[in-house]
């Protein structure tokens, strides 16, 4: 099953059952590791921000596990 198949099963999906589906994906997103890509994408946003507070923000929006790719 595609990803585009998935969203489509979601969009039939009644209201509660969506946001349940919401919450699932926002949990996954959450605690899934972050792929070389996105590990190094996330440290170049870091590096090149001149606001603290979206630095910080950035260390802070999710642990940044490195999951081999």
């Amino acid at each position: 099953m595609s990803a585009a198949d998935v969203i489509g099963e979601i969009k039939q999906l009644t209201a509660g059952e969506q946001a349940e589906a919401i919450q699932f994906a926002l949990q996954l997103a959450r605690t899934r590791p972050l792929t070389a890509g996105e590990l190094t994408s996330l440290a170049q946003r870091m590096v090149e921000s001149d606001d603290p507070a979206e630095v910080e923000r950035l260390k802070t929006t999710r642990a940044p596990i490195l999951h081999p790719a």
